[in-house]
């Protein structure tokens, strides 16, 4: 079983600390991506993992050793990069096979090692190729047959797909994780790219600024944000975050909002929320519909609006309008037509509400 524990893992750039003491655990044969902004310690956090990047304190532990002094090369570790770093003057074959023979794998194996990661990744009429001759998906196909031949315990990727064009990113995510379902490889995978998060990851783990923000997978994360900063990063487009002010009414609460707008929150909230305390309102855009008879939700959760632009994506799209003052995004069935200055009515699905602290920005509610 090839596991990986991370205990305090910390790494400092001189008087600097930019990863803190990370804690997490990662299964054995699972698929987790690490994801966050630029400069959030994701991949140098990769590095560590891999031997490339000294840590500063901490334990990386794989399997049941501790790997903290061993080089990266004795770690059965095999990392694809985002610049597929292909040796421009070899062909696909060598590029394939050149850390085999660097190990004075025979030769017999080393071609059954290759011939069977060029089926996996349906590049076997390219084994003739120089890189120069491959388009983008093709020359990452080929640095993962690299990785693949090499039968590691782990494969690290950094952003292997931030070079793509969007059509082939797309592609390129169907076959990473049918090549997960194959091999069943312990994966670490590096993005900033939200989506690839969401359709890759069993799990995800949400960094901000060095610090895990939350761990969970992506319905998890979707549905329960612990924080303003997940609610607003996983997600696209991400959920409408406004700040409002809770209001008492006997045994009712409400948020309050400065244009004099206000939601009735449909169940009693917990002891952490109290009268007049700053809050932020959330709520997924596609909790914000068009108004339609007939669906049982309460009138009092219904307001006017006005299309300031919208997103059509085809299937669905996308409402920016201001409610009252207040500007949200909401989403629509593809088909049905809106327009700028349009009067609409919304329905806000309050039983998906959010309300997060606004000092705090923990999610209580």
């Amino acid at each position: 079983m090839t596991t990986i524990s991370l205990k305090n893992l910390t790494k400092k750039f001189g008087d600097n600390e930019f990863v803190h003491s990370i804690n997490l655990e990662i299964k054995d044969a699972e698929f987790i991506v690490l994801v966050g902004p630029s400069g959030c310690g994701k991949s140098t956090t990769l590095r560590m993992i891999a031997g490339l990047e000294k840590i500063s304190g901490g334990e990386i532990v794989i399997g049941d050793r501790v790997v903290n002094n061993i080089l990266a090369k004795d770690r059965n570790i095999a990392m694809v990069f985002q610049s597929y770093a292909l040796y421009p003057h070899m062909n696909v074959f060598n590029n394939m096979s050149f850390a085999l023979k660097l190990q004075k794998v025979p030769k017999a194996e080393i071609k059954e090692r290759v011939d069977r990661a060029a089926r996996i990744l349906n590049i076997e009429e390219l084994l003739d190729r120089k890189p120069s001759q491959l388009s983008g998906g093709q020359r990452q196909r080929v640095a993962m047959g690299r990785a693949i031949v090499r039968n590691p315990d782990i494969f690290l990727f950094d952003e292997p797909l931030s070079n793509l064009d969007a059509k082939l990113r797309t592609q390129m995510r169907v076959e990473i994780k049918e090549l997960h379902q194959r091999v069943k490889n312990t994966i670490v995978y590096v993005t900033h790219d939200q989506v690839e998060a969401m359709t890759l990851g069993d799990r995800i783990v949400v960094l901000k600024d060095g610090y895990i923000e939350q761990v969970g997978d992506p319905i998890e994360l979707f549905q329960n944000p612990v924080n303003t900063f997940v609610a607003g990063f996983i997600g696209s487009p991400p959920m409408n975050l406004i700040d409002g002010r809770i209001a008492k009414s006997g045994d009712h609460f409400s948020i309050s909002f400065p244009e004099g707008f206000s939601l009735p929150i449909p169940d009693k909230p917990s002891a952490q929320i109290s009268d007049d305390q700053k809050v932020v309102m959330g709520l997924r855009p596609g909790d914000i519909f068009l108004e339609e008879g007939g669906n049982n939700i309460p009138e009092a959760w219904k307001f006017d609006a006005e299309i300031i632009v919208t997103e059509p994506l085809g299937s669905e799209t996308y409402m920016h309008a201001d409610v009252n003052g207040l500007k949200i995004i909401g989403k629509c069935e593809g088909r049905r037509v809106v327009h700028p200055q349009e009067k609409i009515k919304l329905t806000f699905n309050l039983n998906h509400l959010h309300i997060f602290d606004a000092a705090s920005t923990k999610s209580i509610y």
